[in-house]
């Protein structure tokens, strides 16, 4: 069975290598210096996760974003 996640990224101000979140998995998350290296680095963290997760425990559903300006 085949099931897609959201995987937000972001660059690390200090290390600038990228860090991938999905977003319905908490705590799922993996860093790489580029976006292949993240896009294999994630496959396999959602797959250890998905191995050692809690069958009972229920999964978020991703909803979407919102970006928001605010004074600073």
């Amino acid at each position: 069975m085949r099931k897609s996640y959201t995987v937000v990224v972001e660059r690390d101000p200090e290390s600038k290598w990228l860090v991938g979140e999905v977003v319905e998995l908490p705590g799922c998350y993996t860093q790489a210096p580029d976006l292949p290296s993240l896009e294999s680095n994630i496959r396999e963290a959602i797959s250890v996760y998905l191995k050692t997760a809690s069958p009972e425990e229920p999964l978020s559903d991703f909803v979407g974003t919102w970006r928001v300006e605010v004074l600073a």
